[in-house]
């Protein structure tokens, strides 16, 4: 049950939704804008064309409605009355407006002049126009030219518009003016007021009228374009008193309905080049006034369009939502300088304007042009200087991989050379003992030899067999070693024990030798970290060396420890032949031999090499020993320089 009256409730709201919506889209009203002057004009134009747009992007339904009065002089005053009541009677009935929008002075004169009138009073909104105004004369009020108004303030004389609901006003401030004349010429007794034949000319010359009964020291002057063609007001001017300043108020139309733009007033300047001049309302302002005390003025056409949506979605507010455009002070910031005049002196702030443009502001496009043009340049240049160090160093490369090409022919070569000499080697290596194995085994393979002969066979056979074994794990060895496929395995041992086990091994192994060998050192026992292995195939590849060019002499292994350089030096001294020296850079090569005759490879010497610098020692001949020969190497005493 409950949940149907829910339902039944929900469907009535979105009727009465449905219903509100129905009757504003039903709301067909349009609305009607009243321009003072043709909406061809520059500001009428824009401001037409700003609502236009903000409404529609607010989304604004309403049609609009453009009426023009096409008011121009002020001896048409009496007839702007009759065109408000023709414009308005156009739309009664189903073409009545939803919205009145009176766009310039003379078309919110025209409407307050007739509002009594009107049957129907529909909200207005008013722009472009002053809070001050006059109200537009009758028919019988004479000759317009010499008619002077009062001037009524919608403000401060509390006029009662109710329909006035919006409106976007300006206020002229006349006393702001006269302050600003005072501090700069404070020696001023005649104020000549500047105003042309139209309303708005009219009107401010009343609000002048009006203010300047403040001011009983000065003079007013009043030059009303209701009774001066251009001509004659320039001869006017030519006549002004001494200490007068020129206050300029409007000029467009003269008492003949001549049209004029800014050249009217270039014409009075010229007249008047050492009198001051200011204006309440920019004109002139730029080349002819020095300033003045004007209304802030602003684009209000899209503030005027957010209005309208307001009063429709808003139909009940009843409260005037009218902006008054305030005024502000101005200078012109040439003027000052050429009048000679401090804007300090002034009770007020002011705001120059046309100040002198910055050497920046006035070559911008040049001074950006001129920093493209350099920042090509510059990148040019760095583009240029990448690609010139990128081919020198494409060049270097190309001069370094021929110099390299040129090392690796020569190492191939060379490589070629010690292939060549080392298959040589080999082939007189290994035929030798080959050879003695072959032809011994064969004759002990006959037979018919004594026992004692069979043991002699036996024997060369034997050592035969070892020295070519030696020769294959020598080869084996080097090449291991020139690959770096060797690890060496360390442990601490007592290196004194190892020495002395060294020597003792390869004298008994040497027992057909005639030479002594001994171990000497300095040290009882001391401890180390080493390839024990490695370390004994060095020792004993030295004192085996030593031993074939010593004959009935010493050998002797020596170990000390540099404390300086953290290195064990080991040594082995022979008193045999000695090795001259400019041939002891060779005997470390391969295959490299002194003496062809003797015994051996030429490998030994080379694996020792090897081996040292594997664990980062050094190996050579003391070249100062001349008792025979002197191998020298070393081995580091630190254990963390080995372990990589």
């Amino acid at each position: 049950m409950l949940g149907r009256l829910g339902y039944f409730f929900i469907c009535f709201l979105w009727l009465l939704q449905s219903s509100k919506v129905l009757a504003v889209s039903n709301d067909k009203k349009p609305i009607l804008i009243i321009c003072s002057y043709n909406p061809a004009a520059h500001q009428t134009s824009v401001t037409i064309s700003d609502y236009m747009d903000e409404y529609s992007k607010l989304g604004g339904q309403r049609d609009i409605i453009i009426e023009n009065m096409n008011c121009k002089s002020f001896s048409e005053a009496p007839l702007w009355s009759k065109m408000m009541t023709q414009i308005l009677a156009k739309y009664q009935g189903e073409k009545h407006p939803a919205q009145i929008i009176l766009l310039g002075q003379e078309a919110w004169a025209a409407y307050l002049s007739q509002r009594d009138e009107m049957q129907v009073k529909v909200p207005v909104m008013c722009s472009l126009a002053s809070s001050n105004v006059v109200i537009l004369p009758e028919d019988t009020v004479g000759s317009l030219d010499s008619w002077m108004p009062e001037s009524v303030d919608l403000f401060d004389d509390h006029l009662n518009i109710p329909e006035l609901k919006s409106g976007f006003i300006n206020q002229y401030d006349i006393e702001g003016n006269i302050q600003m004349i005072q501090a700069f010429y404070p020696k001023t007794k005649h104020i000549a007021f500047i105003s042309d034949n139209t309303y708005g000319g009219v009107t401010m010359q009343a609000l002048v009228r009006k203010e300047m009964k403040k001011f009983l020291d000065l003079d007013l002057i009043l030059m009303d374009g209701r009774k001066h063609s251009i001509y004659t007001i320039v001869e006017e001017l030519r006549q002004l008193p001494e200490n007068t300043v020129i206050l300029v108020g409007t000029w467009r139309v003269d008492m003949n309905e001549g049209y004029f733009m800014r050249n009217a007033t270039y014409a009075m300047m010229e007249v008047t080049p050492t009198i001051p001049t200011f204006t309440p309302s920019s004109v002139s302002l730029g080349h002819w006034a020095i300033g003045g005390v004007l209304p802030d003025y602003r684009k209000v056409g899209g503030e005027m369009a957010m209005e309208s949506v307001r009063m429709d979605t808003h139909p009940q507010d009843t409260v005037k939502h009218l902006s008054v455009i305030g005024c502000k002070a101005v200078l012109d910031s040439r003027k000052v300088k050429e009048w000679g005049l401090d804007p300090a002196v002034l009770p007020f702030k002011v705001q120059l304007v046309n100040q002198p443009v910055s050497f920046y502001q006035q070559y911008t496009y040049q001074i950006w042009s001129a920093c493209a043009l350099f920042v090509i340049l510059v990148l040019g240049l760095c583009i240029s200087l990448f690609y010139y160090f990128r081919t020198k160093r494409l060049k270097d490369e190309l001069l370094k991989s021929e110099k390299d090409l040129r090392v690796a022919k020569d190492r191939a070569e060379e490589s070629n050379r010690l292939k060549s000499a080392f298959l040589a080697n080999m082939s007189h290596e290994i035929r030798t003992p080959l050879n003695s194995i072959v032809g011994f085994s064969d004759v002990l393979a006959v037979g018919g030899s004594t026992e004692e002969e069979q043991q002699s066979y036996y024997q060369i056979i034997k050592t035969n067999s070892d020295l070519l074994l030696r020769l294959i794990n020598d080869i084996l060895d080097l090449s291991r070693l020139e690959a770096n496929r060797v690890t060496l395995t360390w442990e601490e041992c007592d290196m004194v024990q190892l020495c002395s086990q060294v020597v003792a091994s390869v004298s008994f192994s040497r027992q057909s030798s005639e030479n002594q060998f001994l171990f000497t050192t300095s040290f009882e026992s001391f401890r180390m970290v080493t390839d024990v292995q490695r370390m004994q195939q060095v020792m004993i590849n030295l004192l085996s060396n030593a031993n074939k060019f010593t004959k009935c002499g010493k050998i002797t292994l020596d170990f000390s420890v540099n404390e300086e350089t953290q290195m064990a030096v080991f040594s082995v001294t022979d008193t045999g032949c000695g090795i001259p020296k400019e041939k002891q850079g060779l005997v470390f090569e391969r295959f490299e031999k002194l003496n062809e005759y003797a015994q051996g490879t030429g490998l030994g010497l080379s694996i020792c090499k090897l081996i040292v610098h594997k664990w980062k020692g050094s190996i050579w001949i003391d070249p100062d020993y001349t008792g025979g020969a002197r191998f020298v190497f070393s081995h580091p005493l630190n254990l963390n320089i080995e372990k990589e």
